[in-house]
């Protein structure tokens, strides 16, 4: 079945990619549509390129900075609105505000208050709150009352709830908050670079490419953020699904 399934994906890719190859075929304009083989073909330029990693780490540290200090602050978030409804009632406004409000909106907001070079993390992060409150508050609110009122019964202590009740009960909200989350984080840091424009940054090399009509640039780094990001996703779910086997095991 999984192999049935990597097939399907690669015919996937397959397709897409003969689908981006006629129509750029078709427009005939590389600063329109460049071809797949004219990123590629870039893309191993920028590779090997002195700025190529330090751009890289640049984005990759303040956006996935800005994804984990979201990740720790919305599961406490949730674990007090889940304990007490007033906390709650006062954190919906701000949530749903957070959740409205245009990305750019808030990009240009903050760049009032922030430097450029600290704009990915605080907009990487004001994405992701939201969706990781909302996913582990509905997990908190699902969890089994019998079993917590057994527990209660019997004096268990909050470490053992934590770890034998709540923990596992949380497991599918917490990987859909993390899988939601990880792509929108590199949406909204890549986008908050653009704007700001740190030195050294994704985002310069994108605004440059967009400068200088430079559509095999614009691609080839659109393809690093996608790996990037892509392969963040895969590595962190499969740290978090780890944790879990070794939390059953015990």
């Amino acid at each position: 079945m999984k192999n049935r399934e990597g097939y399907e994906k690669i015919l996937a890719v397959a397709f897409a990619l003969l689908v981006w190859q006629l129509s750029a075929m078709a427009i005939g304009k590389s600063i329109l549509l460049v071809t797949p083989f004219e990123v590629l073909v870039r893309l191993s330029e920028l590779i090997v390129t002195r700025d190529f990693l330090s751009s890289v780490m640049f984005s990759f540290v303040r956006i996935v900075s800005g994804y984990l200090l979201a990740l720790i602050a919305g599961s406490a978030f949730a674990a007090i609105a889940g304990r007490h409804h007033m906390a709650e009632v006062l954190l919906w406004p701000f949530m749903t505000a957070i959740k409205s409000v245009p990305v750019a909106s808030f990009i240009i907001l903050c760049l009032i208050w922030l430097s450029s070079g600290s704009l990915g993390i605080f907009i990487s992060f004001l994405m992701v709150l939201p969706i990781v409150y909302t996913n582990m508050l509905h997990g908190l609110k699902s969890t089994d009352t019998r079993m917590l009122e057994m527990a209660k019964l019997f004096n268990v202590t909050k470490l053992r709830k934590l770890k034998y009740i709540y923990l596992p009960q949380l497991k599918p909200y917490i990987v859909s908050a993390c899988s939601v989350s990880i792509g929108l984080s590199w949406k909204a840091g890549i986008a908050a670079e653009v704007i700001g424009i740190p030195a050294g940054s994704i985002g310069e090399r994108l605004y440059e490419a967009k400068i200088y009509l430079d559509s095999a640039d614009l691609f080839a780094w659109t393809a690093v953020i996608v790996a990037i990001s892509v392969l963040f996703e895969k590595l962190f779910l499969h740290l978090i699904r780890k944790a879990y086997q070794r939390l059953e095991r015990t």
